[in-house]
């Protein structure tokens, strides 16, 4: 009796795993050194007009806080730190932000979900 269907083994060509890997490991090397280029970007968060300032590394790492004397009224601390907690908020924004830019522009050339043959 003859074998009817079949798929032999996973549906694909030899040179198509072989191409599906080589662009994997080009995404992950393009990944890698992304990565390594955000960790060394400084990022600067500000709230009050400036008055506040927090600065942060690509590593997520605060690396700096500056409040303007006139941010300083010992009658009002809740304001001064309503003003660091803004700061701090908007730095990590704008970091994972601009994280989620350059990771997706990566995702997006020839990302491994356009270009399966199955």
């Amino acid at each position: 009796m003859a074998k009817r269907g079949g798929y032999g083994g996973m549906g694909m060509m030899p040179g198509n795993m072989n191409n599906l890997m080589k662009q994997a490991q080009r995404m992950q090397k393009q990944m890698e050194e992304s990565k390594a280029e955000l960790e060394e970007k400084e990022y600067e968060g500000t709230a009050g007009g400036g008055v506040v300032k927090v600065k942060m590394n690509g590593k997520k790492e605060i690396t700096g806080v500056s409040i303007s004397p006139e941010a300083v009224d010992p009658d009002d601390v809740e304001m001064l730190e309503d003003l660091v907690l803004a700061a701090v908020n908007e730095v990590l924004r704008l970091q994972s932000e601009d994280e989620s830019e350059v990771m997706g522009k990566i995702a997006g050339m020839g990302g491994l979900g356009g270009g399966l043959p199955f």
